[in-house]
């Protein structure tokens, strides 16, 4: 997407003028202007000329953004340059300091009859000179309304300044015409036409209403600047200089002539300039700027560090990883940018009554004047009822419903880690009804580890423990690792071994202090030694239930016990789950386990619903047939479930780290915690009711607010609607919506108590396990699987043959179901099994 900045917006009916203008270009599938951030973003072909070119000639300006270079840090925040409210204020000073005399006389000496210096006193005619005079140099000072407005209407895309404009160039035009009538009364000596030609004047009004115009305008745009403060903040938190590490000397440069795999050094309390790896030192780093997380991690040689993060305490030289652009810092400041410059699908109803507003507003205002008249009204009472209609009504409010709630949304989700990429994702997951879960990574940890150590009888843990570090440690198995991690933490004694052999898929054997040793699966047990081990065999079975791989350990045929292993639930996933289902959602998880672990993880998470012996690219197909019961996102690691995102509704990345740059999904979550997910959810919700209250405040203000400009209610309440106070309440209608977006800033995003506790509509599973597999299916028996790296290393071998389409293989079962399009030689199958290691036992 090719980002622009555009010039000369005011209001909604241009942002849809210049939309309009660059969706003709030939090449161009899609335009989104936001009139919050005066940006644009367009897709595809068109060249950058023909862009800007269709924008001047709808009337408006524009440019270029300038996106940086592969060692420069992007620019993103021209666009956010507020350069109108300084030019704004000027306007607004020197337009007070005139209309004050200005009113003194037209309502202080003609309503409260404050005396007047003797060169008016009693001069009519000199007074409305004074008038005139006065209320042209407001004219003048705000002729940026005159300007955009009638261009507006010459190039047949009036916008709001049109509307003051034309109300504006009324009340003068009328009141000119009054002096002009009243000196001809003069000259006739006629008393009474004199007096009511004086109270024919609203020059008063003409200034007023371009005076109270500025004060609205600089109202919202302080409001505005308001709701972009997180983008900004953002941008301030890049470095500008890095201290570059040069034959062993330091060398302070700018973060722009920083490359990859220069030295950099940082020193306790400096932010990291670039992201990078550490190269010596460690330290603690307080990474809450990019991920929200305020507790400080630590860092040591070889671990990522990321940009604008801060050294909290040691020292630390780094090697530069990424720069310019393509930091992380950059990356989110680009995300969140590009975001703000996309549509969300409920500004639609705002845009399509925004393009006809304008012109429907003005036709409304010549129907008004000439009922009036025809009703046997005063020429000067018929055009203020309809100046009060034209200064009334307000399409800024209408443009500006979505857009700065959607940025502020954006803004307190960047705050948190949480990366919307475009205004419909932020939309869409607050629609979320059903949401898939990968299990590894996202509802589990990832990482193998030790959940129970079982001694036999008369054997301690620390007999149990020593035997199985001393076997495990000379094996890079995730089982292994696993098992060695926890008891170098209970400080197991080590002891070393010899003869050592690892048998692929079944376990370790090795001589311990002089002593056979063992340690395996049941099989390779039973099949090695003459332990006895039928009093575990319920045990282990309520491991496997349990969703644990347990592993069995003997010395000299004697069993010393039992270490189970398991991929553990992550200690918020049982709590984000249940916080999801209270909003109302159907939580499904997605494994490619068997069923029967899948069920025991499901359960202890909390969903509603496991779909088990899913492989990775049939996910896809899953969440599609989710789909047919509702809106669904998919929340993945990014990599493995890419297809499964891009297919759902709503794709969310979970635990990005420092790879935002995920294009899969549509939400990126920089910390590894499904309670982003719930927080996601929760801004979305929230951002949504703010939309739907900004929407109906805009035109309720305007459904109600021109019919009493126009007079409607004269006849049953007497209700007339100064043109004055008209431009007051339409400077302030847009300020109110603004407000009220700035109030999502009280959003606690990690607080579940004002969730409303809502019954999910969806019941039972809406997926049979049964109809997962619809092709032709065989099952065969492998020995020596001990784990889910083991069902991995089968399912790869098996996948490699022709006619395969797919390996589920069960590690408890010792069975392998596979999807076949056509008859498989078993010799072929058996080959395939024993060249990973494992034994064949035949078809099933």
């Amino acid at each position: 997407m090719e980002q622009y900045n555009v010039t000369g917006m005011s209001c909604a009916a241009c942002q849809t003028r210049v939309e309009k203008a660059v969706s003709a270009v030939p090449g161009v599938n899609s335009c989104a202007v936001s009139l919050l951030t005066n940006s644009m973003g367009v897709e595809g072909t068109a060249s950058p000329e023909l862009i800007i070119k269709a924008v001047e000639e709808a009337g408006y300006g524009a440019n270029l953004k300038q996106s940086g270079s592969k060692t420069s840090k992007p620019d993103y925040s021209e666009s956010l340059k507020d350069t109108e409210t300084p030019k704004m204020k000027k306007r607004l000073i020197a337009s007070v300091i005139l209309l004050i005399p200005l009113m003194y006389v037209s309502m202080g000496h003609m309503m409260w009859n404050w005396p007047l210096p003797s060169f008016l006193d009693g001069n009519h005619v000199a007074m409305g000179l004074y008038e005139l005079l006065i209320s042209a140099l407001v004219m003048i000072i705000n002729q940026k309304f005159f300007i955009s407005g009638f261009k507006g209407l010459i190039h047949k895309s009036p916008n709001m300044d049109t509307l003051i404009a034309l109300g504006a160039t009324a009340s003068f035009g009328y009141s000119v015409f009054a002096l002009f009538a009243m000196t001809d009364a003069v000259l006739h000596n006629q008393s009474y036409q004199i007096m009511y030609y004086m109270n024919q004047f609203y020059f008063e009004s003409a200034a007023m209403i371009l005076t109270l115009i500025t004060v609205g305008k600089m109202l919202e745009a302080k409001s505005k600047g308001k709701t972009t403060n997180a983008l900004k903040a953002l941008m301030k938190l890049a470095p500008e200089t890095a201290d570059l590490l040069i034959d062993g000397k330091e060398q302070t440069v700018s973060i722009d002539e920083v490359k990859v795999g220069d030295l950099f050094v940082v020193r306790p309390g400096d932010k990291i300039p670039v992201d990078g790896i550490v190269t010596e030192g460690q330290s603690a780093v307080n990474e809450s700027a990019i991920t929200g997380e305020s507790v400080p991690v630590e860092k040591q040689t070889g671990d990522k560090v990321t940009s604008a993060t801060i050294n909290t305490s040691g020292y630390m030289v780094c090697r530069a990883t990424r720069v310019g652009e393509d930091t992380t810092l950059s990356e989110i400041i680009k995300m969140v940018s590009d975001a703000a410059a996309t549509k969300a699908p409920i500004a639609k109803i705002a845009d399509k009554v925004s393009g006809i507003f304008v012109p429907a507003v003005i036709g409304i205002a010549v129907v008004t004047l000439a009922a009036w008249l025809i009703a046997g009204q005063s020429f000067g009472y018929a055009i203020a009822r309809a100046v009060s209609v034209l200064v009334i009504s307000c399409p800024c409010a209408l443009g500006l419903a979505t857009p700065v709630a959607i940025m502020v949304g954006n803004g307190i989700g960047a705050k948190s880690g949480i990366l919307f990429k475009t205004s419909a994702a932020l939309e869409q997951a607050g629609r979320t009804q059903i949401i898939a879960l990968d299990k590894t990574g996202t509802i589990t940890t990832g990482i193998m580890k030790v959940t129970d150590v079982i001694a036999a009888d008369g054997i301690s843990n620390s007999d149990l423990l020593s035997v199985a570090y001393s076997l495990e440690s000379k094996s890079e198995h995730p089982i292994s690792k696993a098992i060695v991690e926890y008891s170098k933490n209970a400080e197991t004694v080590f002891s070393e071994t010899t003869d050592f052999k690892a048998i692929a898929g079944n376990g370790l054997k090795a001589i311990v202090n002089g002593k056979n040793c063992f340690g395996g699966n049941i099989d390779f047990i039973g099949k090695e030694t003459t332990a006895d081990i039928s009093s575990i065999k319920t045990k282990l079975t309520e491991l496997s239930s349990q969703g644990k791989t347990p592993v069995l350990f003997t010395e000299e045929n004697k069993l010393l016990g039992i270490i189970a292993v398991a991929d553990t639930i992550k200690e918020d996933s049982p709590e984000a789950i249940l916080q999801l289902k209270k909003m109302g959602i159907h939580v499904v998880m997605l494994t490619g386990d068997n069923i029967t672990t899948a069920n025991a993880i499901g359960k202890q998470a909390g969903v509603d619903e496991v779909i088990a012996s899913v492989k990775p690219e049939g996910k896809e197909a899953v969440i599609r047939e989710l789909m047919k019961h509702g809106k669904v996102t998919m929340v993945g690691d990014g990599i493995n479930d890419a297809p499964a995102l891009t297919a759902a509704d709503l794709g969310i990345a979970i635990g990005a780290g420092t790879d935002v740059a995920i294009d899969a999904a549509d939400v990126v979550l920089m910390k590894n915690s499904l309670m982003d997910v719930a927080a996601a959810i929760r801004i979305s919700r929230a951002t949504l009711r703010n939309i739907h209250e900004n929407l109906f405040w805009a035109f309720f203000y305007n459904v109600i607010g021109i019919p009493l400009a126009a007079g409607c209610y004269v006849a049953a309440f007497g209700w007339t609607l100064n043109p004055m106070f008209g431009a007051a309440a339409m400077g302030l209608s847009s300020f109110c919506v603004v407000t009220n977006a700035l109030r999502l800033n009280f959003i606690k995003v990690y607080n579940s108590i004002k969730d409303k506790s809502v019954k999910n509509p969806v019941q039972g599973n809406l997926i049979e396990q049964t109809n997962l597999n619809k092709e032709n299916t065989m099952k065969i028996k492998v020995n020596g699987m001990m784990c889910e790296h083991c069902e991995a290393h089968v399912k790869k071998a098996l996948e490699a043959i022709d006619g395969i389409t797919s390996a589920t293989a069960s590690h408890e079962e010792n069975l392998v179901t596979l999807e076949v399009t056509k008859t498989i030689d078993e010799e072929i199958i058996k080959a395939a099994v024993t060249e990973a290691g494992y034994e064949f036992a035949g078809i099933y």
